[in-house]
């Protein structure tokens, strides 16, 4: 018995030694040893050997790389008035007097049949789909052909995401949070000065990336010199909440969201302790004016880090840019936009709040083979004279969906939860009307 305590007691010492030597210290001092690049390195190889032999046994291999995008319905883009107007000179016979015509019903029959295959909205709520399998669990494809060695491979790799990675990234996890508590806890109590600042500030980098490293990221930032400043805002697309520890590990932010409790409470009044972060309770939320004014204060003092918001207000699936909250754009000061775009080839980063839960998603993340995403820093924009908070919102996000390769769209992401906005189908409403009215009084022109 005493032989397997002391046993025990050498592994786990070990274990703790090598994670210090070969992870934390890197960590402190922002370095890399080039582990986690050899590490890619073999997994990419892995997978595109397995991808080969799948598709070995396809007969239609073409079609199968072919198939990139689930996209199951080619939209026309053009305008109603521009569709509709199609349909009315398509027929044989001239207008006849009247302000409606039967064949504006094929196109509203249309929308609503598109509406119902494929929307715009709910396909941004849920997984984004792979060419090929990367040997996790999700694949849009039902593979009937998969050779025994690559069964084998799927074997040996469940055993090392789950008996190997999961261990090693729960243990950084821990040390990372620890090292957050604890740390701010104890610069909290120094006086404020510049001293206290740079330490808050070294705790939180070492937090992010040790937490970063727990998740086997492979983060490229490009555009450095763009990074955003002390007394600014940045605003970025959102696809989960490690976009913070992704961002956060190369550069310090001040947070803005709604006082928790349990562990996530403990860490945040832990983190305000030492920076100067922006909670609200939750029926602070609800007062724009109250949550603007503290805003609007925290980006007047520029000895403050930059306040970091996802406009988006909610999680999407990394292949698009929904609309973004006017709200952070009504704040004045300068916009520092930044784009994330994910790989999917080594693990879905996206979290469907609806469907997992935190606990659940985290083991998910914990259990991929990698996190690899790039980071682009967009030069700073500032809201230009006689532009309001709606059409600046726009420009930003325009710039972001541009440069991280993703698909911009309209809609609010709140859609997620709630019903369509009657505006939405007023203005529809309004368009429509205008292709009646126009056509009624060119009619009567003709007639005269």
């Amino acid at each position: 018995m005493e032989d397997f305590k002391t046993v025990t007691y050498n592994i786990f010492t070990v274990w703790l030694a090598m994670i210090f030597v070969l992870i934390l210290l890197p960590s402190i001092f922002g370095l890399s040893l080039g582990i986690s690049e050899v590490y890619m390195k073999i997994l990419v190889k892995t997978l595109e050997w397995a991808t080969l032999r799948i598709q070995r046994g396809f007969e239609r291999q073409k079609k199968l790389r072919a198939s990139a995008s689930n996209v199951i319905i080619q939209r026309d883009e053009s305008p109603m008035e521009t569709e509709i107007g199609g349909l009315r000179q398509s027929r044989s016979q001239c207008l006849q007097q009247g302000d409606f015509e039967l064949s504006d019903v094929f196109y509203f029959s249309k929308k609503g049949f598109e509406a119902i295959v494929e929307d715009e909205v709910t396909q941004r709520f849920s997984s984004e789909e792979l060419i090929s399998w990367n040997l996790l669990t999700r694949t849009n494809y039902n593979f009937q052909y998969v050779s025994w060695r690559v069964t084998l491979i799927w074997v040996l790799g469940v055993f090392i995401r789950y008996c190997i990675l999961l261990p090693l990234r729960v243990t950084l996890a821990t040390i990372g949070i620890s090292w957050l508590v604890i740390g701010a806890t104890l610069v909290g109590q120094l006086p404020n000065s510049s001293a206290k600042r740079w330490l808050s500030e070294l705790v939180h980098l070492v937090c992010c990336r040790i937490c970063a490293r727990a998740l086997s990221s492979a983060i490229q930032y490009h555009n450095k010199e763009n990074r955003p400043k002390k007394g600014g805002i940045c605003v970025a697309n959102h696809t989960s909440p490690i976009d913070i520890i992704i961002l956060a590990n190369d550069g310090c932010y001040a947070m803005v969201g709604q006082i928790h409790g349990g562990l996530m409470g403990v860490i945040q009044r832990a983190m305000v302790r030492a920076c100067p972060h922006v909670w609200f309770e939750r029926s602070e939320m609800r007062d724009r004016h109250l949550v603007t004014k503290r805003l609007t204060e925290h980006v007047s003092d520029k000895t403050k880090l930059p306040i970091l918001i996802f406009p988006e207000g909610t999680c999407i699936n990394n292949t698009s840019v929904m609309m973004f909250k006017k709200g952070s754009f009504e704040i004045g000061g300068t916009i520092y936009p930044v784009a994330i775009k994910y790989d999917p080839q080594f693990g879905d980063a996206f979290w469907n709040s609806s469907k997992h839960s935190m606990v659940s998603y985290l083991l998910r993340m914990m259990t991929s083979w990698a996190l690899k995403c790039n980071v682009w820093y967009l030069p700073p924009v500032t809201r230009e004279v006689d532009e309001d908070a709606v059409h600046f919102a726009n420009r930003v996000k325009s710039a972001i969906a541009k440069q991280g390769g993703l698909v911009e769209l309209d809609w609010d992401g709140g859609l997620k939860r709630d019903r369509v906005k009657e505006s939405f189908k007023e203005e529809q409403q309004k368009n429509y009307s205008k292709i009646i009215v126009g056509e009624h009084n060119s009619f009567q022109k003709t007639t005269n």
